[in-house]
């Protein structure tokens, strides 16, 4: 499976990107540090977890204001994962564009999505906590 689009001008002649080779992407990288590594494993992680938790809510990805350009770019799930996954295997990030005309109310931060996990699993263990409380049998 091909976590990225397929460049539907590869090998084209007419490629109309072909004279606008970026010469800095040959340039060699510093390999991602095993804390730069664990870091992008950690957000796929919560990726999933936020997905999981905001799709069934109407929530389609993540919006990330970026500090390149200073504005907010809108990226659906499926689209952030082979970014952190792209990250995790070249070191070095996509180039990348805002999205065409999205929709904001269907995206939200990665604060917001934090936020909203750690409500669901604060929740969830009171739940817990409470039924353990209330149990009188021994353990």
């Amino acid at each position: 499976m091909q976590d990225e689009p397929i460049d539907p001008f590869t090998g084209d002649p007419a490629d109309p990107a072909a004279g606008l080779h970026d010469s800095g992407d040959d340039a060699p990288l510093d390999p991602l540090t095993d804390v730069e590594r664990q870091d992008v494993l950690e957000d796929l992680a919560d990726l999933e977890i936020y997905q999981a938790l905001l799709s069934p809510i109407g929530v389609r990805g993540l919006v990330i204001e970026c500090e390149d350009c200073r504005e907010p770019h809108y990226f659906d799930w499926d689209l952030l994962r082979g970014n952190l996954r792209h990250l995790l295997n070249s070191g070095r990030p996509r180039v990348h564009e805002p999205a065409f005309d999205p929709d904001p109310d269907h995206y939200v931060t990665w604060d917001y999505a934090r936020g909203y996990a750690d409500g669901v699993h604060d929740t969830l263990t009171e739940g817990a906590e409470d039924k353990d409380e209330s149990d009188p049998s021994p353990a």
